[in-house]
C-alpha cells in the first residue's frame, strides 16, 4: 500500500489531536496542549476554516501530519503558507513521510498562487534542521519570533498596558465601518 497523503476530515479530529499531543511531548512541552477535538472541528472544517491539515498514512496506519494555514506577504504582495506543525511518529521516520507531507503542502502552495512556505524549528532539533536544510530551506536567523497571549493580549486589546490608552478605532477590527 505504501505512503498515502490525504486531506484531513472532521472525523480525523481525534487523530489530529493525538498527533498534536505527540508533537508536544517530543518538543518537551507535554502540558502545553489545550486544544480539543471540538475546537479542531469548529476551526478547521467549517465554511471558512482557520487551518488545513494533511494526514500521512503508511500501510493504512496514521504516521504523521502537516497542519498549515495561509498568510500574506505585504512585501511580495502574494499569499503564503505557514506550516504550524509537521510531525511524523518516530517509528515512521526516515521513510520519506515528512518529505511527502511537505511536498504536498508545497503543491497546495503553488496551486493557490503562494510564493513561499514558512515554519519554525526548535534550535535543538538538529535532525529536523538538517532535513530542512537538505531540502533547500533558508534559515532566517536575523528575525525574532514574537508572541503575545493570555493576560498580555487582553491588556493590549483593552488598551490597559503600560503604554497608555489605545486609540479609538474609526472602523471595526476587520476594517469595516462600525
Amino acid at each position: 500500500m505504501g505512503i498515502v497523503i490525504r486531506k484531513a476530515t472532521a472525523a480525523d479530529a481525534p487523530q489530529i489531536l493525538a498527533f498534536i499531543r505527540a508533537l508536544a511531548i517530543f518538543e518537551r512541552a507535554p502540558d502545553a496542549v489545550t486544544a480539543t477535538e471540538e475546537g479542531l472541528v469548529r476551526d478547521g472544517f467549517g465554511p471558512n476554516p482557520f487551518y488545513y491539515c494533511l494526514i500521512a498514512e503508511l500501510d493504512g496506519r496514521p504516521a504523521g501530519f502537516a497542519f498549515y494555514f495561509f498568510n500574506y506577504s505585504t512585501w511580495v504582495g502574494r499569499p503564503g503558507i505557514y506550516v504550524e506543525d509537521l510531525f511524523v511518529h518516530p517509528e515512521f521516520r526516515s521513510l520519506g513521510i515528512g518529505k511527502a507531507l511537505l511536498r504536498e503542502v508545497a503543491a497546495v502552495a503553488l496551486k493557490m498562487g503562494c510564493q513561499r512556505m514558512q515554519w519554525e524549528v526548535l534550535d535543538w532539533n538538529t535532525p529536523a534542521i538538517d532535513f530542512y536544510r537538505a531540502m533547500g530551506a533558508e534559515f532566517l536567523d536575523e528575525w525574532r519570533n514574537v508572541r503575545i497571549s493570555g493576560d498580555a493580549l487582553e491588556r493590549l486589546a483593552q488598551g490597559t498596558g503600560a503604554q497608555g490608552e489605545a486609540p479609538v478605532l474609526q472602523n471595526g477590527p476587520d476594517g469595516a465601518a462600525s
